[in-house]
């Protein structure tokens, strides 16, 4: 009935049949892939010199059915509906749009955005948001301030007291964590938060200007990838592991660079073969992005036995501290002086690769980087042109 009442409206508003606004209408529908790969519904309303945004948590699905053409048909109607009724507010004088400007307060509206990312974006990336607020609220204890009193000194002082004051926090209260200062890159993380917060705020024309603009942000720090050589590798293999589960995951994930999180959610339904050849098509957990990934015929032994199409490929990687703990055992008792983690066949992967001549754009999508950046790191490890440089010094203790 509701659907049916907005729609009425459209035909009071609009003689046009169109399902989505033109250039010149105050109020459009767009539309924004999430990192999920839903697609999410939005109001853009531009009204009086300001502008806002009005997520309407309404999504689009993949149409792979009937079914899925029909659902979306009814929520594009639905959005096309509310649509209406902003402009129908608008054009009546009754949108509460310049009024609220005065009054917003900062921690109502970035509780706001934090509820919008709810769903949208990855699990770790709304909980930086979620742990973002927390800080801030470590650092602001006025909870009525207002986004109009956000001023550059205030901005500064929330990045000062992240370097210097803030300690690490878990909204988790299983997870105890130490009192100490939070990592630089969280630091980055949490800074970077507050910064979308304004930009956006200014954006819908809740504040004249952005008062992060006038302030640096922190500098991220390059993390220790620490990485096993070939030789390391081929040890380990022949290395009994107390956990044989482990073991095939780790040396699958050295074979393909797919991270713990994407490997213990692999299923044989993700398992495609193509001839000779054996492919991955998954969605990394990490970035939501869609990968196909060709995979060694040494990595589909490491697989085993196939199964059935939704059971697990490695179903006996447990915890990551559970896992890690093993993976340090194993590789004590194959000799090897290094703390390594499951993380580490992935870096080992990518070191390995460029090891053997692959260009480094072929890596980063093996990878699943979205920034090349991001593979110009392991460049970085493995930079041989520095290895040859400091092997052509002389010995000068030798006598000759």
């Amino acid at each position: 009935m509701f659907v049916v009442t907005l729609l009425l409206e459209i035909n009071k508003v609009t003689t046009s049949n169109k399902s989505m606004a033109t250039s010149k209408d105050p109020v459009r529908l767009r539309r924004r892939t999430t990192p999920s790969g839903r697609v999410s519904l939005y109001l853009d309303i531009y009204h009086e010199g300001s502008r806002r945004y009005e997520y309407l948590k309404l999504y689009l699905v993949a149409e792979r059915t009937r079914a899925d053409k029909e659902a979306n048909r009814e929520t594009l109607q639905l959005a096309e509906a509310i649509r209406a009724k902003r402009l129908l507010e608008l054009r009546n004088g009754v949108y509460g749009f310049a009024t609220a400007k005065p009054k917003a307060r900062f921690f109502d509206y970035y509780c706001s955005l934090v509820e919008q990312r709810l769903g949208e974006e990855s699990k770790g990336n709304w909980n930086n948001w979620r742990s973002a607020l927390h800080h801030l609220r470590q650092y602001e204890r006025r909870e009525s301030i207002k986004l109009s009193e956000i001023t550059p000194d205030w901005v500064l002082g929330f990045r000062e007291f992240l370097r210097h004051d803030a300690r690490a926090w878990s909204g988790n209260f299983r997870k105890r964590i130490d009192d100490k200062p939070l990592a630089v890159n969280s630091q980055v993380s949490y800074f970077n938060k507050l910064r979308a917060c304004l930009r956006q705020a200014h954006e819908e024309g809740l504040i004249p200007s952005n008062p992060a603009k006038a302030v640096d942000g922190i500098k991220e720090e390059e993390g220790t990838r620490m990485y096993l050589t070939i030789d390391e590798v081929r040890l380990l293999a022949q290395t009994e592991c107390t956990y044989p589960g482990i073991k095939g995951a780790f040396l699958f994930s050295c074979l393909t660079g797919m991270r713990r999180s994407d490997i213990t959610r692999l299923t044989w339904a993700d398992v495609h073969t193509h001839g000779d050849y054996t492919r991955i098509i998954f969605r990394q957990k990490k970035t939501r992005g869609q990968e196909y990934l060709d995979i060694t015929p040494e990595a589909v032994e490491l697989m085993g036995e196939r199964g059935r199409p939704d059971a697990l490929v490695f179903p006996d990687v447990h915890t990551a501290n559970c896992t890690n703990n093993a993976i340090r055992l194993w590789v004590a008792r194959a000799g090897i002086a290094k703390d390594i983690t499951f993380h580490c066949a992935r870096h080992t992967f990518a070191t390995m690769m460029l090891d053997l001549g692959t260009d480094i754009y072929t890596v980063s999508k093996l990878l699943g980087h979205r920034f090349l950046s991001t593979t110009q790191i392991y460049a970085k490890v493995l930079d041989k042109s520095k290895q040859e440089a400091v092997s052509s010094i002389p010995s000068i203790l030798g006598g000759e």
